[in-house]
Formats: structure tokens, C-alpha cells, sequence
């Protein structure tokens, strides 16, 4: 699997190009009726550079299926796993301390499927992933539990909507489909 793909350069600190990036990375998640179209973008918080990007099932077909369906959250930390050739339990070494995560929907807090959440995988990685920025809220059709944003900033992850592309990001992550209001 390459996992090393060429990303734009963007200037550190600039959220909204960061979102932007993970929406184009939206644009890539294969459709389906039954999921969402979501990107994400792993970011060091100190030097701007991106570690990672990923979208909805983009490793589905290189992976077995978790639920089925892999999340953007997930691919992007499966991508650093693999380009520093680590076990995953050792993501938490190499990552930045200042990593910011950037992604279209908020991160699952309790999956159906019975499969780790990203907020839980997100956890595990509190000393490096300090910031998180999402576009849009975890529709509660889809959620068993829908206090991921809490748990998050309980942990000491702060967290930030961007409120300013939310129209986009929705249509984006819905196909055009009309399933909830936010």
C-alpha cells in the first residue's frame, strides 16, 4: 500500500486551507448509501507539515473490513503506522506532541459495528494529538452514544468546530442525501 502520496503545502496555522484539504480528501470516499463521506488530515502543529490524509473506506480493499467500513480518522493513523514501518501500539512514539487532527465529521464515538470508535483510538493518542478540529456533528441516526466532543475534551484534546464550512462539508459528506438536521 503507498501510503507516502505528495500534499499540498499550506501554511501553518491556516484551519481553514487544513479543513479544505479534508474535504478534498471527502471527495475521494467511494459513495454508498449507508455511510458518510468524510476526510482527514493528521497535521504537525509546529511546522505546519501533514503527516497524513485519508477518507472513508479508502484501505477497505487493502484491509479487512472494520465494521465495514474503515474511517478517515483511521486511515490517516494507519498511514503513519505504516510509513514508520511500527506497530500500531507504537503510533504514540512517533507522532509529533503537538499533532493536530483536521476532519470533515466529527469522530465516532461508539461504533454499531462493535468496532473500536475513532475517539477511542484518538484517546490512546492524548499526549500527541492535542488539538482537533472537525467540520460537521456525528449525526445521531448513526450513534449508540454522541458524547465523543466531551469525552475528547475531558481527556485534555481541545476541540474546534469550524462552523464556516459547514454547508460544504455537509453536502459533501452526505452525497446530497437529506438524513438529518443539524
Amino acid at each position: 500500500m503507498d501510503s507516502t502520496p505528495s500534499h499540498p503545502t499550506i501554511t501553518q496555522g491556516d484551519h481553514k486551507a487544513f479543513m479544505q484539504y479534508a474535504l478534498e480528501q471527502a471527495c475521494l470516499s467511494p459513495p454508498a448509501p449507508t455511510k458518510f463521506n468524510v476526510g482527514a488530515v493528521l497535521v504537525d502543529g509546529d511546522t505546519g507539515k501533514i503527516l497524513s490524509a485519508g477518507y472513508t473506506s479508502e484501505l477497505l480493499s487493502e484491509l479487512p473490513s472494520d465494521g465495514g467500513t474503515i474511517h478517515a480518522e483511521h486511515c490517516c493513523l494507519i498511514k503513519v503506522v505504516e510509513d514508520h514501518n511500527i506497530p500500531e501500539q507504537k503510533l504514540g512514539d512517533v507522532l509529533p506532541k503537538n499533532t493536530i487532527l483536521y476532519t470533515t465529521m466529527e469522530p465516532c464515538n461508539e461504533r454499531l459495528s462493535g468496532s473500536r470508535s475513532c475517539v477511542d483510538r484518538i484517546l490512546e493518542l492524548r499526549d500527541s494529538i492535542r488539538v482537533m478540529y472537525f467540520g460537521i456533528s456525528e449525526p445521531g441516526i448513526l450513534v449508540l452514544s454522541d458524547d465523543g466532543r466531551r469525552r475528547l475534551e475531558d481527556a485534555g484534546i481541545e476541540v474546534r468546530q469550524m462552523d464556516s464550512m459547514q454547508d460544504q462539508i455537509l453536502a459533501i459528506t452526505t452525497g446530497g442525501r437529506q438524513l438529518w438536521h443539524q
